[in-house]
């Protein structure tokens, strides 16, 4: 957290989520700039008139009537909790899969995931002002823990070097495109990468699967995957997520292979309830999804792959392509398309993206090929090229 707290520099916001780190800023009788959340303050005996109080948030805190008049009286922000939502818009933390899959039954589906998104869904196009600022705090929150996650210097640069996976959802968990993907994902954990996903299935899954078996022999990865291929599928065109055997064989891949590499997941409820893979060690759950895209980009500074997939991949491949031509981010990143035919004979975007960028930073950053080991090979070649100011 004191980490952080440096990183955070001239915006001097001190962020609060323990009574121990609340206790030491106490004493210091100083409270200014801090933003205290979700702190069970009733056993607390201050004086809060001695302290200094500027820009000084409480949200969501259990305090006495007594403690909340004199706060508010003395010039804090005092926000209640939310009530009657099935989640927590002032939570500390990312999710994690064990969260949100709490309750999840094959038969009888009651997660905490679904439940958020039959919420989320009742509402989702003219929320009332409740929901709207309950969905806001909570997806300010979650960009928070993301960037502390992540970590940035003061030239804008990430701690950890995030690279991102895009691709379809539908992409079979049998396919050569997506055992193609998880062995790239497992190389780029290898070699230092920070494996960041969409979080649903498909290509998704495959980057995160792949992260966790860094380390672990390519044979243990392939016998991973042929559990998870082993679905009971109605037709061969139905979805793999829609199989009802598709977390379990999940959690079977989990219980043979306890121990794993960390990545990252972000996804969304907006487009609908798609399962978040079991494989990321965090995440990033959104409900704007707009936030989500920008932000899973953005982060991303070590570079982009792209998979082949549908109009979701074609739109992330724009979106990031806008953030290098301009280098909105401070930096131009690597753009890398996975799959010739897709990307070369299928659509042509490669060579749009060639023609678009032309006599600009990131022209030298774009790169074609099938080969996973020929993607790594690039990004280690191509680092981040910091814009001139």
């Amino acid at each position: 957290m004191d980490a952080f707290r440096e990183r955070l520099g001239e915006r001097q916001e001190i962020f609060i989520s323990t009574l121990d780190e609340c206790k030491v800023q106490l004493k210091k009788g100083d409270l200014k700039h801090c933003v205290i959340q979700n702190i069970d303050l009733t056993g607390l005996e201050w004086d809060f008139e001695k302290l200094e109080l500027y820009n000084t948030f409480f949200l969501a805190c259990h305090l006495s009537k007594s403690q909340i008049i004199s706060l508010i009286g003395l010039g804090a922000f005092v926000y209640p909790k939310f009530k009657g939502l099935p989640y927590q818009p002032f939570r500390n933390t990312l999710y994690n899969w064990q969260e949100l899959l709490d309750g999840y039954h094959p038969t009888m589906d009651q997660s905490v995931d679904l439940k958020i998104y039959q919420n989320f869904v009742q509402t989702k196009f003219i929320p009332p002002v409740y929901e709207a600022l309950a969905q806001r705090i909570h997806d300010h929150n979650i960009d928070r823990a993301l960037k502390e996650l992540i970590g940035y210097s003061k030239d804008g640069m990430t701690q950890k070097k995030a690279i991102g996976i895009m691709g379809g959802h539908s992409v079979k968990r049998s396919s050569s495109m997506y055992q193609k993907v998880a062995v790239l994902a497992k190389m780029a954990q290898e070699n230092g990468y920070f494996v960041v996903s969409g979080g649903g299935p498909g290509i998704m899954e495959a980057a995160n699967l792949g992260a966790y078996f860094g380390g672990k022999k390519e044979k243990d990865l392939f016998k991973a995957i042929e559990i998870l291929s082993d679905l009971n599928l109605e037709n061969e065109n139905q979805v793999d997520y829609l199989a009802s055997n598709y977390i379990s064989n999940a959690q079977k891949v989990l219980e043979l292979y306890p121990v794993g590499q960390k990545s990252l997941a972000i996804p969304t409820w907006f487009y609908g309830h798609e399962p978040s893979n079991l494989f990321a060690s965090v995440i990033a759950k959104f409900f704007s999804n707009s936030i989500r895209e920008d932000t899973l980009l953005a982060i991303c500074l070590h570079g982009v792959i792209f998979a082949p997939g549908s109009a979701g991949t074609t739109q992330e491949i724009f979106q990031e392509a806008a953030q290098n031509h301009y280098g909105t981010m401070g930096y131009f990143s690597p753009m890398v398309f996975l799959g010739k035919e897709r990307y070369q004979e299928e659509t042509q975007l490669y060579a749009v993206l060639k023609q678009l960028s032309m006599g600009k930073e990131y022209h030298q950053m774009l790169h074609l090929t099938d080969e996973p080991k020929e993607v790594i090979s690039f990004l280690i070649s191509h680092p981040p090229i910091p814009k001139k100011v």
